[in-house]
């Protein structure tokens, strides 16, 4: 039986903007207003996908939500047309109204959690959008996330789709971002890693003291009862809340795992030894490899500033694991020299391929903040909505519809533009033509 991990990419969308929205996250907030490069941003994202399609992966794509959202500020209260509602907006409430025009849906590894088939109990594969409350402009964009989903993977004998969890802090929850999962083989049984921030009904817990804790463990344990997760398939592991503190807002800055590999560095987790016999335990077999960095070799700081770890783990066709990694990697001394040691010793891991993300990476996210990854088996990946796969054919018809539709600069002030909303939606009914994806989005409806 083939099987495959397809990493399923976020399109960045026409309104790609630095609004520095995100508390907790330093590159976010140290790139703040600054000017951004929307074309530029998503033709460096389809680029890295028709790379790794071109290395032989399942690579897929996921339409960006519509921003600015005006639903949401009728909601909170402004009024009129859609150039009113914006414009009232800015001037009472700027900071409300850069919120509903974030460009964070880019980031599909917070997008949904995913359970493979080999794991959950009626053999499907299972789906829960992320609620993401602790952040306003995140908290956006579940239900839409939710039917772009549904439309990529519509067939219910194979795909099940859940609602997200309840829109409260003590279900918050961030998606694959603290997900990853292990197994010999991708469409056989494999072993769940949520990782989380801090309990919710449990103030004695350990917890971070500077930044917060986005993802509880209570959540954890809701994503994994939806989605048929036997006790065996599933360990729960707490985010070493000192890191939290250091900028690591999510498991995915600070550890990076796939089939039989954990990459992480050494201060990630409270209790990496509990961890570590856990997964091995459950897993029940002797040939996996945890490779810890050691603070000595690469800093916490270092690592969050070049995304050492948020960095994809791929298994090639050749049967090589590669690390797909941001030129910030390459271009700082003790990570690039830390990474070509690493190819050379006695791991799976024997690539690394450097890309460029700068576009991402000053708004906060690296490689794998990018994709969304979904094992399936031949006959699931046949059920998947193909024109949302990457091939020759659809990236270039992906970048032609980029070029036609996309500003080349976005300065903050450009959102209140109401030629903007309707240049987006242009672009966004287009792109759900491109990739069949029906009526997603609430101007459509």
């Amino acid at each position: 039986m083939h099987q495959f991990e397809a990493n399923f990419d976020g399109l960045v969308g026409p309104t790609h903007n630095y609004a520095g929205l995100s508390f907790g996250n330093v590159a976010s907030k140290s790139n703040a207003n600054a000017t951004s490069h929307p074309k530029q941003a998503a033709l460096q994202g389809l680029q890295k996908m028709k790379a790794l399609s071109d290395m032989g992966m399942v690579q897929g794509v996921l339409a960006p939500q519509e921003r600015p959202d005006v639903y949401a500020l009728r909601r909170l209260g402004f009024t009129g047309n859609d150039a009113t509602v914006m414009q009232q907006a800015y001037k009472l409430a700027p900071h409300i109204f850069l919120a509903c025009c974030s460009a964070s849906s880019m980031w599909t590894a917070n997008a949904a959690t995913v359970s493979p088939s080999g794991d959950t109990a009626d053999g499907k594969i299972h789906f829960t959008p992320a609620n993401l409350t602790n952040k306003y402009h995140r908290s956006l964009e579940p239900e839409v996330t939710g039917r772009i989903l549904q439309a990529t993977f519509a067939d219910p004998e194979h795909f099940v789709h859940h609602l997200h969890l309840p829109e409260n802090e003590h279900f918050g929850d961030e998606g694959a971002a603290n997900h990853t999962r292990f197994c010999h083989d991708y469409g056989g049984k494999g072993v769940e890693l949520f990782v989380f921030g801090r309990y919710a009904f449990d103030d004695s817990k350990p917890a971070p003291r500077k930044f917060p804790a986005r993802h509880t463990f209570e959540a954890c344990e809701a994503v994994a009862r939806l989605h048929g997760l036997s006790e065996d398939t599933v360990v729960y592991a707490q985010q070493n809340p000192a890191v939290i503190d250091s900028g690591v807002f999510h498991n995915d800055v600070i550890a990076v795992g796939n089939q039989n590999v954990l990459f992480f560095h050494e201060k990630a987790f409270l209790d990496t030894t509990k961890m570590k016999k856990e997964i091995l335990s459950k897993l029940g077999f002797d040939d996996f490899h945890f490779i810890q960095v050691d603070e000595s070799d690469v800093s916490v700081e270092e690592a969050v500033k070049t995304y050492l770890f948020n960095t994809q783990l791929i298994r090639l066709p050749n049967g090589n694991m590669s690390i797909v990694a941001p030129k910030e990697c390459e271009n700082s001394e003790s990570v690039s020299r830390y990474l070509s040691k690493l190819i050379t010793q006695n791991t799976p891991i024997k690539e690394v391929h450097y890309f460029d993300v700068k576009q991402s990476m000053q708004n906060g996210g690296g490689p794998a903040c990018l994709r969304l990854r979904v094992a399936l088996t031949e006959q699931e990946k046949n059920k998947v909505n193909p024109h949302t796969l990457i091939t020759e054919h659809s990236y270039n018809a992906l970048c032609a519809w980029v070029n036609k539709h996309y500003r080349d600069e976005l300065h903050v002030a450009d959102l209140v533009d109401p030629q903007l909303l309707i240049e987006s939606r242009t672009a966004l009914d287009e792109l759900t033509q491109l990739l069949n994806l029906g009526s997603v989005y609430p101007f459509q409806r």
